[in-house]
């Protein structure tokens, strides 16, 4: 579908979208709100005042996915800095039901990266000067359209990390301009960064996994953080694709 919509619309539309999107945002909705434990407290509030945006988007697995993906994240980062401080965009995708039979951790970790991997090839912008072009760069982050992005991923396999479990395939992508507060250089970061790790470790009832840093800290990967294992291991090389696929046209 490719098209952004808030919680106003929702909370008022809901049944004009297709039957599949509407346990979905239910589900969401009682994750943030439902008992007040979810970590994310900025997520939270940006949900409560209307910040977010949401996107429906088809079956991960057909080609069809990253298109509208990239629409509709095109669409969100040319408008969200007049959503709010605490905005990101919340991306549901149809999951048909053998995926929730065969899909392993792995399975939708792979899917993760082949998404991303082909929204960044309609990306039309160039590469943001600031951001380095090597994940391993520990100031690297996604970047689509001229703007950097953290990106959150949960999946229906997950199941020790109930912070990292939603019952579909689910990505949210949140603007570098939104931690502008919330990092290690603000007391308010600071502060906030405990409250959030305490309440995940509440949350999911295990540690943190050890991939979880500040962004610019000199041992710290962002694309490690996209997406979490259930466990504390991690993959050795990032399977982010863009500056390859570039180098690799550069030299045809």
């Amino acid at each position: 579908m490719g098209v952004l919509y808030d919680k106003q619309w929702l909370d008022q539309e809901m049944d004009r979208l297709p039957p599949w999107t509407q346990p979905l945002y239910k589900t969401f909705t009682d994750m943030l709100v439902g008992d007040n434990t979810y970590p994310c407290v900025p997520a939270r509030q940006g949900f409560l005042e209307n910040q977010l945006r949401f996107s429906f988007i088809s079956d991960p697995r057909e080609k069809r996915a990253a298109e509208e993906v990239a629409t509709a994240l095109k669409t969100y980062g040319r408008n969200a800095r007049e959503f709010g401080d605490y905005t990101s965009l919340a991306v549901f995708f149809q999951t048909p039901k053998d995926m929730y039979t065969t899909y392993t951790v792995e399975d939708y970790r792979n899917l993760f990266w082949n998404i991303i991997n082909k929204v960044t090839a309609y990306d039309e912008k160039a590469w943001p000067e600031s951001i380095p072009q090597n994940p391993t760069h520990h100031e690297w982050e996604f970047c689509f359209d001229g703007e950097p992005y953290f990106i959150f991923c949960a999946t229906p396999a997950h199941q020790k990390r109930k912070s990292r479990y939603f019952p579909c395939f689910f990505i949210a992508f949140q603007p570098r301009w939104v931690f502008a507060n919330l990092n290690r250089n603000t007391a308010f970061g600071r502060k906030m960064k405990n409250i959030i790790r305490r309440r995940l470790i509440k949350y999911d009832g295990m540690p943190g996994h050890p991939d979880l840093k500040w962004y610019g800290q000199e041992d710290n990967h962002e694309w490690k953080q996209y997406f979490l294992s259930d466990e504390e291991d991690s993959p050795s090389k990032c399977p982010f694709m863009r500056m390859r696929q570039k180098t690799s046209s550069f030299f045809k």
